[in-house]
């Protein structure tokens, strides 16, 4: 092996001052950029800073509900409140003109057509939470409500807008001429609807004049009617009436069950249930069908074919509207046939019957 390279004291100096010079030439812009790459960061989170602050600011603009307040209440104001008006309600409505069974697209419209009429008092009994039934939607769940002519001149009258389309015109949602009726319903005064109640029979009287007649709904809350199997019996409350509309809809968990109870009765001799689709003879059959079937009880909407066997006419809603106005009409001409036969006392008690009953 050759001897190691010996450099000289000269040499070496020359080779450390070239390198402390390279050195110095190189270090000081990499600690100048590191320097600013240090500013850079910072820089970069004061801007996001005050862009943050400046989003929170928007989002805190001034609204007319910014530091909302309630008035104070208590809660057995609340409770008060709902139920004195409640049992108000159900004692005043214990006894009245018109009692609607269901109120879906054909019993709302019978009662908005009795509104028109304030000395006629009207209690409406539907068996869900929401009333409507099936007029919230048009057919399988779409939006869209189809009413053939000249049914539509009820969405004239309550101002409800349309296409027209010829022969027939086009709701754009089905709530929407939903929700404007059961508006101007329950604006009504003479009008009362007690939801999430069901009706479970009815009272049936007798006398040598009228023969076996409707006299009233028998009631219960729905989700008892519904759990008599799961829980012990509960017993009904009772709401007299001197005509009842049925209008309970086709066959169903509870549908169609004033004809059902008036054939378990013995009043009516059958009920086949609707027929097959046919639109064209359905809608007309329904209408031409809805009368008082039994003496204090009128049957309008899909309860009808269930009775008479008609033709179910589907996704279109004119034959509702009409039935139901049609019942409404049929129950006043009862209440008329009933006042007529009504002897001088029964009237004079009729017309001064609260005072009567106050005095006792």
């Amino acid at each position: 092996m050759g001897n190691p390279v010996s450099c000289s004291p000269i040499k070496t100096g020359i080779i450390m001052a070239f390198a402390l010079l390279s050195s110095v030439g190189t270090c000081a812009p990499v600690q100048a950029r590191k320097a600013a790459g240090a500013r850079r960061p910072a820089a970069r989170c004061s801007r996001l800073a005050a862009r943050a602050a400046a989003h929170k600011q928007e989002l805190s603009a001034t609204t007319p509900f910014d530091n909302f307040s309630f008035e104070p209440i208590r809660e057995h104001q609340v409770s008060r409140a709902m139920t004195s008006r409640y049992f108000k309600d159900l004692d005043e409505y214990a006894e009245c003109d018109v009692i609607i069974a269901g109120a879906g697209s054909a019993g709302l419209s019978c009662a908005y057509e009795l509104s028109k009429h304030p000395d006629v008092k009207v209690a409406i009994i539907e068996q869900g939470v929401a009333p409507g039934g099936g007029a919230w939607l048009g057919g399988q769940l779409f939006s869209a409500m189809v009413v053939r002519k000249p049914a539509h001149n009820l969405l004239d009258e309550l101002e409800v807008p349309y296409e027209d389309e010829g022969d027939f015109v086009v709701v754009k949602h089905a709530s929407l001429f939903t929700s404007t009726l059961l508006s101007k319903v329950l604006k009504a005064p003479n009008v009362k609807l007690f939801n999430a109640t069901a009706v479970e029979d009815l009272v049936v009287r007798e006398d040598p004049v009228r023969g076996r007649y409707v006299g009233g709904a028998v009631t219960n809350w729905t989700l008892v009617s519904l759990n008599h199997d799961t829980q012990m019996c509960m017993d009904p409350n009772v709401l007299e009436s001197k005509v009842m509309v049925s209008s309970t809809g086709h066959d169903g968990p509870m549908g169609a069950s004033g004809v059902k109870r008036l054939q378990k009765l013995g009043m009516v001799s059958a009920v086949p249930g609707m027929s097959a689709l046919d639109m064209n003879s359905a809608e007309d059959a329904v209408v031409n069908h809805t009368r008082e079937v039994v003496p204090g009880m009128v049957i309008c909407g899909m309860e009808v074919a269930e009775l008479d066997g008609c033709p179910r006419m589907g996704p279109t809603f004119g034959a509702m509207f009409m039935s139901g106005q049609k019942a409404a009409h049929c129950a006043l001409a009862s209440l008329a046939r009933q006042r007529a036969a009504a002897g001088p006392i029964e009237l004079e008690f009729e017309a001064r019957k609260e005072e009567l009953i106050a005095a006792a």
